[in-house]
């Protein structure tokens, strides 16, 4: 693993880091936020998932996470989105495939299998690289994210049963199966079988009998995205029929932006901090 940058911020250490990942086959970068501890102490690890377009920098420069995960002794990982480099299958003029847009999932599908496995990376891999390198409790696990990464934040929770503590979500695409910026995504990395998109969409995972305790959204009602993309109504609905413990706000006013994540993150760092004790 390679520093490439750490800066001092409220008492801790925001660091970004690069390392050769074995399950997407290519360099991968990654941030990490150590908030102010005593020698020896181990913390509580929350996941931070970006959305389509972004890597891990988006958050760290707009996310404003750093003063609240310092006062409740946060650490934060920021992963990117998706594999990168010369040798990563990519379409540059969609931004809604390739690079900045892994959707977290494990591509079935030649020839992004190789390397789009950002689920596995996320689960199991940087994981355990955090493990090795920082003071983390990985007991204490909690994940969150923004629209996309709201979607792997969700599946991640709902498919890996007892990693996760804890789970909030910016804007997500709760059902990509059938949102019209994700659905092709899923067929070129999966394959047309819709049967193997389940374990990457929140509502069918829900439908299928996965369970979480108690799930946080947070939702802009003036996001331009919210008909054909989000549609958090349906994961409500989902949840309802389950009997899983979901607070849905529809905040008014906001939109899809960081101006809106940014004025929620205390909301959601409080309630990860909550059950991460």
């Amino acid at each position: 693993m390679e520093k490439t940058s750490a800066s001092r911020a409220f008492g801790g250490v925001q660091g970004v880091y690069k390392h050769r990942a074995k399950t997407t086959d290519c360099d991968m970068t990654f941030a990490v936020f150590v908030p102010p501890h005593n020698e020896g102490q181990k913390l509580p690890v929350l996941w931070y998932l970006s959305g389509l377009t972004c890597t891990h920098q988006n958050v760290m420069d707009k996310g404003e996470y750093r003063r609240k995960a310092a006062e409740l002794g946060l650490i934060v990982v920021c992963p990117d989105t998706s594999p990168r480099g010369e040798r990563v299958p990519d379409e540059p003029d969609n931004w809604q495939f390739g690079s900045g847009a892994g959707f977290y999932l494990d591509a079935k599908q030649p020839p992004y299998d190789r390397n789009y496995r950002m689920r596995s990376y996320i689960a199991d891999e940087l994981p355990d690289l955090i493990a090795k390198h920082f003071p983390a409790d990985m007991t204490r696990q909690g994940i969150f994210g923004h629209s996309m990464g709201g979607h792997g934040a969700l599946t991640l929770a709902l498919g890996n049963p007892g990693q996760f503590r804890s789970c909030t979500a910016f804007a997500p695409i709760v059902n990509p199966m059938e949102a019209d910026w994700s659905k092709p995504a899923f067929e070129k990395y999966l394959g047309a079988d819709e049967s193997d998109w389940r374990a990457y969409d929140a509502c069918a995972l829900v439908a299928d009998g996965a369970r979480f305790d108690q799930i946080l959204i947070d939702q802009g009602a003036a996001d331009g995205f919210l008909e054909s993309g989000l549609m958090p109504w349906r994961f409500a609905e989902a949840c309802a029929q389950a009997g899983i413990d979901l607070t849905l706000r529809m905040q008014e006013g906001y939109d899809h932006s960081y101006f809106f994540i940014s004025t929620f993150m205390d909301d959601h760092l409080n309630w990860h901090a909550e059950r991460l004790k």
